[in-house]
């Protein structure tokens, strides 16, 4: 069996998106002292941070998130000093949107937290062509500091200046 055609090619496309990750391993690379922050405090912490209880975690378990990735969206609210959240909602200041929202829910959820000012989570941005789309988009307009997980990408809207990290 000889490694050639598009297993190849695929292969080398995975590579490349791993080595322009790398560089952010464990906060080595990242220059902004709010991100280096979040790195250290939220992605590394092996527990909840004490601020708003465990409310977030349990609830992003209850709609299928791992334990981990619930774990990092906690902190991240915590991290970010927001004072409620929201799950497929957008009525507070950390809005987490999951897989099951539609392409044009994420835009106008994107939208109206913009408007407000507060923090909005896409759930499984790689899900699908048209969802990734659709997130690149918004990274792309946005305003302030994105930070992309593979599993979430986070929007900042607040007074940090417009950069996005891919860690």
């Amino acid at each position: 069996m000889k490694i050639s055609g598009r297993s190849l090619k695929r292969r080398v496309q995975l590579l490349g998106n791993r080595l322009s990750r790398i560089k952010h391993h464990k906060g080595h690379g990242v220059h902004s002292p709010f991100v280096y922050g979040f790195v250290r405090k939220v992605l590394m912490a092996k527990s909840l941070q004490e601020g708003t209880g465990s409310a977030l975690f349990e609830a992003l378990r209850g709609v299928g998130l791992s334990e981990k990735r619930a774990r990092e969206l906690h902190n991240a609210m915590c991290y970010a000093e927001a004072q409620n959240f929201a799950v497929n909602s957008v009525d507070a200041d950390f809005v987490v949107y999951t897989r099951e929202q539609s392409i044009e829910a994420l835009r106008s959820g994107y939208a109206e937290t913009k408007s407000k000012g507060a923090i909005f989570v896409v759930s499984h941005p790689y899900d699908s062509r048209e969802r990734q789309v659709a997130v690149r988009e918004m990274i792309n307009n946005h305003r302030s500091t994105t930070i992309d997980n593979r599993a979430y990408t986070i929007f900042f809207n607040n007074r940090l200046p417009k950069q996005h990290y891919r860690l």
